[in-house]
């Protein structure tokens, strides 16, 4: 058995686990990363860009079955299933190149392959064959698909998002099973490519919205082009030679049973907690296993062991993966000298079409009588008429006495970049009447974010909703 002794363990390689160690070398100590699966981050191999790759040849598909409405003809369309997914497959590759040529810099006496488990407080036992002694730890294990039981028992037509993207072809038919933003993103890909879909969510909710409006404006936009099936649950799968039958139950309770190529497990992600051995830790846990923790410095109690990531279960995007592991890495390197990193204004964006995205506080979390709301419907919107990509409605959430902007949801066109704006403004801590002063260009998307604020605006300065037509509105905006 090996013995080592470090100032700083890392455990897990991806997006968090780099940033940590990176952050930690920054103290000139002995930083060991561990790593027990392949390198490569989540993103990479089957998150942020597979996915997105698969909806851009989506995208292209729905451009062209949509071109006949600007008056433009083409010939028959034909998609070639083998074709986008070895496009998907080469680029998500590329991109995982990338990230291997990073961790491959990493000197090799920083690098320690095998799963690792806590034996006590501060050592760690790695496969067997090493067990280290760390003055501080870093747990970035990231996470993994869960699948319900009722999805279970069908073998390899069972598919998780990290299955999609080595499928050699797109399937006749797929049932996704979860309405949040994974499901929804590969659903509607899968769906404009050819794929009969179907799309299951238990509850009512589609994506990361709490907003009731918003949420409404999402599933009637959606719903006009997705067989989407909420609150409904699905009871149960079974194997039928090569398709898989699925039995459901909607609302009113009614059951039926259909045939599939593949059921697609959408239900979210676990944290990578549980073979960590967090019991011998002496760290308080949550009751999903995760170690409570400050999300303002990523220390689990007052111990010498920090978290980032997936790990966490708290904000599984890359961002804040990386945010997180920055400052988890940066504490555990000058640790007992603990300081609260940067934490940006929360955003989410979910790349469906319309696009859904939420910005710093959400509905759910305002309180009544203390927030007013500016909204603009995309219906009749300039831009987006001229894009014919006017669906959607987005509300800004704004402080009533400071006129401060704090939050905002959204579903509708180029609502990733209308969020950024939004996100940059909250975090300046910038009014409702500042951002109104920023410039506007014309025609453009963002004339209805201004729409929105001027709503806002009116409704601070006098309870009343904005006039409907004012002296200088121009066409469309």
């Amino acid at each position: 058995m090996n013995e080592l002794t470090v100032d700083v363990a890392v455990i897990g390689a991806g997006t968090a686990g780099l940033a940590a160690y990176r952050a930690a070398r920054s103290h000139h100590g002995r930083v060991l990363l561990i790593e027990g699966g392949p390198y490569g981050t989540t993103c990479a191999w089957v998150g942020c860009m597979p996915s997105k790759l698969l909806i851009a040849a989506a995208d292209a598909a729905h451009a062209v079955a949509h071109a006949p409405a600007f008056g433009v003809h083409g010939g028959p369309m034909r998609i070639d299933g083998r074709a986008v997914m070895a496009r998907v497959r080469a680029e998500r590759d590329r991109f995982v190149g990338f990230v291997l040529d990073g961790v491959e810099k990493i000197p090799q006496a920083d690098r320690l392959r095998g799963h690792a488990r806590f034996i006590d407080a501060l050592r760690l036992q790695v496969d067997d064959h090493t067990v280290i002694t760390a003055a501080r730890i870093v747990i970035a294990t990231g996470s993994s698909p869960q699948v319900p039981a009722e999805l279970q028992g069908i073998g390899d037509r069972l598919a998780v998002n990290d299955d999609v993207f080595d499928w050699d072809d797109l399937p006749e038919s797929v049932a996704v099973v979860g309405s949040g933003v994974i499901g929804l993103e590969l659903g509607q890909a899968l769906h404009r490519l050819g794929v009969r879909v179907a799309l299951f969510g238990r509850g009512g909710g589609v994506a990361q919205l709490s907003d009731p409006a918003v949420l409404a404006s999402a599933t009637g936009c959606l719903a006009g082009e997705l067989d989407l099936r909420l609150n409904t649950q699905v009871t149960g799968v079974e194997r039928d030679g090569d398709d898989v039958v699925v039995r459901w139950r909607n609302a009113a309770g009614g059951e039926r049973a259909e045939r599939y190529a593949y059921v697609l497990a959408a239900t979210g992600r676990a944290p990578n907690v549980k073979a960590l051995g967090l019991e011998h830790a002496g760290l308080a846990l949550h009751v999903n296993g995760v170690p409570l923790f400050d999300p303002r410095t990523m220390q689990c109690g007052d111990s010498a062991v920090f978290i980032a990531g997936d790990a966490d279960n708290a904000l599984p995007v890359l961002h804040e993966a990386a945010d997180q592991g920055r400052i988890a890495g940066d504490n555990a390197g000058r640790y007992p000298d603990v300081r609260p990193g940067l934490r940006r204004t929360p955003l989410a964006i979910a790349f469906t079409d319309p696009q859904i995205a939420t910005v710093g506080r959400k509905f759910r979390t305002l309180q009544q009588g203390r927030v007013i709301v500016g909204e603009v419907s995309f219906e009749d919107q300039g831009r987006s008429r001229v894009m014919r990509q006017n669906h959607g409605l987005l509300r800004v959430y704004a402080e009533i006495g400071s006129g401060r902007f704090i939050g905002a949801e959204m579903i509708g066109p180029r609502a990733e970049h209308l969020a950024h704006l939004l996100a940059w403004a909250c975090q300046n801590g910038m009014t409702v009447a500042q951002m109104i002063d920023m410039p506007f260009y014309h025609p453009v998307v963002e004339e209805g974010l201004r729409t929105a604020l001027r709503d806002a605006r009116e409704k601070l300065l006098h309870g009343l909703p904005e006039i409907e037509h004012c002296t200088d509105c121009t066409p469309g905006v």
